[in-house]
């Protein structure tokens, strides 16, 4: 018999239809295949994609209520910048032009400018602001008769002087201080002048206390002249830490002159938050004098005040006042528009 041949045993009879199927069979696993690989690899794709930092949207809650794709967001490269595109654009300070930072010597020159010329130039004020240490002042050229804001300078020089002899004053200088700030007592001034040693006692004391400008009358302490940089330089010794007085004395100061009588609560305590009566918003020590030679007064109110948060020194100093109530009306006002300015 003749043998068949390779040929006809793979394509004859059941043969044939058993390796047809085994060939279909091997071609869908290959589809299959391919199309899980082809899966997966998209899946990968798509997983990297969305945990890159270029395709995730920028931490910004103005992202996620910026309003629709901006078309180059279909830009491949776009992604971030779009991101950012929509959080400046929902972003007010992005839209918004800068805001001009105020010059506070300026804002002080127009808060108190008119007020000033209205008073024929009678008037000088100086605002230390000791939140920020910042001071700012206007017409500070002019020299004023002290009157009875020499006071201060008066109790200072006495503590002062105490304190380089390693003493403190007794019960009847107390009493006599108590007298001179707080009710603005005359007699009790001119025996505390004394114990200073007089004018060149006080002098002495104001080249320590840095004062530059304070000319200390050698007969009549009211008639000292002064300017308001130097009322700020005299305030800094009772208020804040860079003083040549002590810890005890500065706060010894501060209570005296946060207790004047009711009737002497006038002048740059109209800055303050509170400016009445009984309020505690406010310490000072003012000075009224008329001048007998033109029947004018000088009218004058330094001290420290609370305003907005901020803790001032202020210094108001006015000459040639028609009246008492004109000149502290002045200063009143002039106190109060330099303070607001700088709030």
């Amino acid at each position: 018999m003749r043998k068949p041949g390779l040929r006809g045993l793979i394509f004859t009879g059941p043969r044939r239809v058993l390796l047809f199927c085994a060939v279909l069979v091997v071609l869908v696993a290959v589809v299959l295949a391919v199309t899980g690989v082809g899966r997966s690899l998209s899946g990968t794709a798509a997983v990297s994609a969305d945990q890159s930092g270029a395709g995730a949207p920028a931490p910004d809650s103005a992202s996620a209520s910026a309003p629709g794709p901006d078309p180059a967001s279909t830009s491949p490269d776009s992604g971030a910048s779009a991101s950012s595109s929509a959080s400046a654009s929902t972003s007010p300070s992005a839209s918004a032009s800068p805001t001009a930072t105020v010059d506070p010597s300026a804002a002080l020159t127009a808060a108190v400018k008119g007020l000033v010329a209205d008073d024929d130039g009678h008037v000088s004020v100086a605002v230390e602001d000791l939140t920020t240490g910042r001071t700012v002042s206007y017409n500070v050229g002019d020299d004023y008769v002290t009157a009875s804001i020499v006071k201060l300078d008066i109790l200072e020089t006495l503590l002062y002087q105490d304190q380089r002899n390693d003493n403190s004053p007794g019960a009847g200088q107390r009493e006599l201080i108590t007298e001179m700030i707080e009710e603005s007592d005359n007699d009790a001034a001119l025996a505390l002048y004394n114990d200073d040693g007089g004018a060149s006692g006080i002098t002495a004391a104001n080249k320590v206390f840095g004062l530059t400008d304070t000319d200390v009358d050698n007969e009549a302490f009211g008639d000292t002249t002064t300017t308001v940089t130097d009322q700020i330089r005299l305030l800094r010794q009772a208020f804040t830490a860079d003083s040549a007085l002590t810890s005890a004395n500065r706060s010894y100061v501060q209570e005296l002159m946060g207790h004047v009588e009711s009737d002497q609560r006038w002048g740059v305590s109209a800055a303050a938050d509170d400016s009445g009566s009984s309020a505690h918003d406010y310490a000072l020590k003012n000075g009224w004098l008329p001048r007998s030679a033109t029947n004018l007064w000088e009218i004058n109110s330094i001290g420290e005040v609370e305003h907005g948060g901020h803790e001032y020194l202020v210094a108001v100093l006015s000459s040639d006042n028609g009246t008492m109530d004109s000149g502290i009306s002045v200063i009143e006002k002039v106190a109060k528009a330099a303070v607001d300015s700088q709030g």
